[in-house]
């Protein structure tokens, strides 16, 4: 055989492939060329006191209120527990600390560390819940 009649025979046998093959179809939603609407940002939610709006405000008030739930219950038991501790250690009622009583000194001065302690642990939390309730609002 020739070379001529090889690639006639080649063409021949690729346009009969090509004859079977189905054609290529191009799938597409129905629902592309609708129109889409415009995406509200979920602050207009919270502007427009929608349910939706009241339902993350309520979220965001919650998670402030077990905050401060939780570091009151923490302050209320350190507060607590100093007399119950000074209660059941006899030896701590009567130690003295540069001539005052170490009952007074503590409950009378170190108290007060203890609650700006708690205060700036509650505000730097309760500003984090915030920043993350703002980046929420602010994704779309």
């Amino acid at each position: 055989m020739t070379e001529k009649r090889i690639s006639d025979l080649l063409r021949v046998s690729r346009s009969a492939a090509d004859a079977e093959r189905p054609r290529r179809v191009v799938v597409t939603s129905p629902r592309t060329a609708a129109a889409r609407r415009p995406r509200r940002p979920l602050t207009t939610e919270i502007d427009e006191q929608t349910q939706l709006g009241e339902v993350y405000m309520a979220s965001l008030v919650r998670t402030q209120f077990r905050l401060a739930l939780f570091v009151c219950t923490v302050l209320a038991c350190v507060v607590g527990g100093l007399p119950l501790l000074f209660l059941l250690v006899p030896e701590l009622r009567s130690a003295d600390l540069l001539g005052v009583p170490l009952p007074w000194l503590v409950l009378a001065g170190l108290i007060y560390p203890a609650f700006v302690v708690g205060a700036w642990l509650y505000v730097r939390q309760a500003e984090r819940n915030e920043r993350h309730f703002a980046e929420l609002m602010d994704r779309e």
